[in-house]
């Protein structure tokens, strides 16, 4: 996902800086490591912040609002100013060591929930011990927790619902993480915290806001929150944007967007070949 971005300005130095905040050779792991390096959340969390803030870079404009999607709040709130980009990849580096490490305790996991009543799919999985860990759009639920749950879930899903597992090491935005929040916040509070320069919408309520300090404290109810993308694609909506883009690596969160914010052109940056497409619009 890294390879189409090197060459793009200052993407050398700026590497090599994030890679030593992170205590990883994002290069590397951008560029040659193999799929289950990749997916250990310690590698994939720093390395998305990274290719995001590239990509952000590259578009060489300013935007009118932000939003990120679980760890994508890190490099919004980089590219609004909250806080500076070798912060930002930093501290997606401890998040992703200390939800690796939460996710190891015990086997817990993920599912999609396609389809179906929205009270009864809440409701069932509930009854098996899981939790609402993602809401993107009406009929697209995400849920976590133990794994005899999940598979309990798939055996019988709610009426007219499709289960659909996801290959994660844990169940995120749920209680699974608890134990990573104490060293998290304390991460969190050390962080110089500025006013953003643009609007920034929240992952847990959609909330529209500009407080640097209050965003970056946001981020520690969202390692066992839910992320509630429904509700920022409803604020990102009542702003009427002109476009939306996404950023690097692009393609699945456009995908949603489009269900949500129906006549809205909407780009995703894939390579820096998409990126005359997203300035002319």
């Amino acid at each position: 996902m890294l390879s189409p971005w090197l060459e793009t300005l200052g993407a050398a130095e700026s590497l090599d800086a994030w890679s030593a905040a992170a205590g990883l050779d994002l290069v590397h792991l951008g560029t040659h490591a193999d799929a289950d390096e990749i997916r250990d959340t310690a590698v994939a969390q720093p390395l998305l912040t990274a290719v995001a803030l590239l990509s952000a870079r590259a578009l060489e404009c300013t935007p009118d609002v932000v939003c990120g999607h679980s760890i994508g709040e890190l490099a919004a709130l980089a590219v609004a100013g909250v806080l500076d980009e070798v912060a930002a990849v930093r501290l997606a580096a401890e998040r992703g060591r200390l939800m690796a490490v939460a996710a190891s305790a015990q086997p817990t996991g993920m599912a999609a929930v396609l389809g179906g009543d929205a009270d009864e799919v809440l409701s069932v999985a509930a009854s098996h011990g899981l939790e609402v860990a993602t809401i993107n759009v009406s009929g697209q639920v995400v849920v976590g927790g133990p794994v005899p749950g999940l598979v309990a879930l798939a055996a019988r899903p709610p009426g007219g619902a499709r289960v659909r597992r996801l290959e994660t090491a844990g169940a995120f935005h749920t209680s699974a993480m608890a134990s990573a929040v104490p060293r998290f916040f304390e991460l969190v509070v050390g962080l110089n915290a500025r006013t953003a320069t643009c609007r920034v919408v929240a992952n847990a309520d959609g909330a529209v806001m500009t407080d640097g300090r209050d965003l970056l404290d946001r981020l520690v109810g969202q390692l066992t929150g839910p992320v509630r993308f429904d509700q920022c694609l409803a604020s990102i909506a009542s702003l009427a944007p002109s476009l939306v883009l996404e950023l690097a690596p692009g393609g699945t969160l456009a995908a949603v967007a489009k269900r949500a914010l129906p006549g809205v052109p909407i780009v995703a940056l894939k390579t820096p070949a998409d990126l005359p497409l997203a300035v002319n619009a």
